[in-house]
């Protein structure tokens, strides 16, 4: 039996090939990395500001779970989701998106009692598409959900922390939030009418994918990049005309509470989400500054998506953000500075070392030290890492039971008892 009839065997060393990473996925390190974990770790700072609680779900979900919160004739379902047959042959998918599985977990768990309730979690997603920059088969995403409100209060939170995001990140110079009104079921119902009748006039003058979607779900035409379709989107008729008295007033309140709180957006009637279940609110917030990948943030008000995945009417708002793209706009960031570096010298000075670093991390000292090299290299690492102090311990301090606590940022030295040190360098 070769290798290809037993995976398990072992090659002999001269065949043996380092593997590769799997197209579209990345390996995230240093200065890139950091930039990733300062997303995370300031959305998870703005969500505790705005009392959203942490969820964590499967990262596969029954297959179904997808395809009927994104339809069954999406490019997402049909072309881009990595699916498969377990052993008990159920079809399980790799998550694509965050909403469908919270919406699963909302109504499986009896989550319905805390509603309305705000949720926040962040991980990676799986669609297989074409990788390009700031695009992956295996991403990452931040996500904030309020379920159960259908005050136009929720939509002004959310897009107010999204605001408030781009701000502590530093990156808000550049993004513009785009918004828009889907309206109410009978808006939009009016206004999809409308739309199809503009469209057939036109039918022969549309790209090949507008013409199928002009069949499945003609409001999709309107995102069309094709130059065939733009002149004739750019004369189909806009939700504005079709809006009910209560949509109208909806929108009013949402555009209001974004002026009342000080963020600035822009109206952007072509902004459209496909499917049935979304209503109300629409927007996107958006960058000249990532090419041609230019949405950094999306989300919308989608009252029906409770009721397509078997629950009862529940309206409610999310968004979504992706941590790559995120961390393109901030850049690359170094990684922070350690407060102590402890330097001994000699085999006995490196295990009492062990007991000063672990009393410096327990008082919430940020401590680390060079393994080997002499003298100088130690000290070379020491100011390398960005340490503000140095703790020099040799052979002489340690039989006084004493430290060398230097300041590296004034070269500034005193011996310090060694109980004593956590207290000398706080």
């Amino acid at each position: 039996m070769d290798f290809a009839q037993n995976p398990l065997k072992p090659l002999p060393m001269s065949k043996i090939q380092t593997p590769q990473a799997i197209r579209g996925t990345q390996d995230i390190f240093g200065p890139e990395q950091e930039a990733f974990g300062f997303v995370v770790d300031t959305f998870e700072r703005v969500r505790r500001l705005y009392n959203f609680k942490r969820a964590e779900m499967p990262v596969f979900e029954p297959t179904a779970v997808f395809a009927r919160s994104l339809g069954e004739t999406t490019d997402v379902v049909s072309k881009e989701m990595y699916s498969f047959d377990d052993r008990s042959g159920d079809s399980l998918t790799l998550r694509p998106e965050f909403t469908a599985g919270i919406v699963r977990a909302y109504l499986t768990n009896g989550w319905q009692q805390h509603a309305p309730l705000k949720l926040t979690t962040h991980g990676p997603l799986f669609r297989y598409e074409r990788p390009q920059k700031g695009r992956y088969r295996q991403f990452h995403q931040i996500d904030a959900e309020i379920l159960g409100a259908g005050e136009p209060a929720a939509d002004v939170e959310l897009l107010v922390m999204a605001d408030q995001l781009f701000k502590e990140l530093g990156i808000d110079d550049g993004v513009t939030l785009h918004l828009n009104t889907l309206g109410d079921p009978e808006s939009r119902a009016a206004w999809r009418t409308a739309l199809v009748a503009h469209f057939e006039k036109h039918r022969g003058g549309l790209s090949e994918d507008s013409q199928t979607r002009l069949d499945v779900n003609p409001l999709r035409i309107l995102d069309s990049k094709d130059p065939r379709d733009r002149p004739i989107v750019g004369e189909a008729p806009v939700i504005d005309d079709s809006l009910t008295d209560e949509a109208r007033t909806f929108f009013d309140a949402v555009t209001a509470g974004l002026d009342a709180a000080g963020v600035a957006w822009t109206r952007n009637a072509r902004l459209v989400r496909g499917f049935d279940y979304y209503r109300h609110t629409a927007f996107e917030f958006i960058t000249d500054r990532l090419g041609a990948q230019g949405t950094v943030l999306g989300g919308g008000r989608y009252d029906g998506l409770v009721e397509a995945l078997g629950g009862p009417h529940t309206p409610s708002v999310g968004w979504a953000a992706g941590i790559e793209r995120l961390a393109m706009l901030v850049g690359e960031r170094d990684a922070p500075s350690i407060d102590v570096a402890v330097v001994p010298l000699g085999e006995a000075a490196e295990q009492a070392a062990n007991g000063i670093i672990a009393n410096l991390r327990r008082g919430g000292i940020a401590t680390d030290m060079a393994y080997r090299g002499n003298m100088k290299k130690r000290m070379k690492k020491a100011n390398d890492a960005g340490a503000r102090f140095a703790v020099i311990l040799g052979e002489d301090e340690l039989a006084n039971g004493k430290a060398a606590v230097k300041d590296l940022s004034t070269g500034e030295q005193r011996d310090v008892a060694l109980g004593d040190i956590v207290d000398a360098v706080r």
